[in-house]
């Protein structure tokens, strides 16, 4: 699955909110080339809430293991709570740092640094990751539209 059918997929959530930082924004150097999707049908960044889901395309400080500097890695990370995220991963979100390598590509892994918030990741999601990424953002859009809706 490529970044850009990611793209097109979430995109056509209702009430998207896509924030995609690029040289010259005000937004900082380090997240130019990234994504981070919230629902948002106001069209404003909510002041007290977490996308719901982002792609990020390089390494960030203290966000390494993922090894995403050399070319055409990236890593979609999605919030999927923490009962969902001790289902795919075989895990407690709370659970010591695992011996996971996070840079294994095409596979859900738990998130390196934001696990213990239910986020699990996947490197350049795959044949074997596709639909269960397409999956999970559908579900991650719908939690986030009914708790913003309530």
């Amino acid at each position: 699955m490529s970044m850009k059918q990611i793209l097109e997929t979430v995109r056509g959530f209702d009430g998207i909110l896509e924030l995609a930082p690029a040289e010259g924004s005000e937004f900082p150097e380090v997240a130019w080339g990234d994504h981070f999707f919230y629902y948002a049908p106001d069209g404003r960044i909510p002041q007290r809430t977490q996308p719901f889901a982002t792609i990020v395309t390089k390494d960030y400080p203290g966000d390494t293991e993922s090894e995403l500097d050399p070319p055409d890695r990236w890593r979609l990370n999605i919030h999927v709570g923490r009962a969902r995220f001790a289902e795919l991963t075989g895990e407690e979100p709370r659970a010591a740092h695992s011996s996971v390598d996070f840079g294994v590509a095409d596979t859900v892994l738990p998130h390196p640094v934001y696990r213990a918030q239910g986020w699990i990741a996947i490197v350049n999601p795959g044949v074997r990751t596709s639909t269960i990424a397409t999956d999970l953002l559908r579900h991650a859009h719908e939690d986030m539209r009914r708790r913003a809706t309530r």
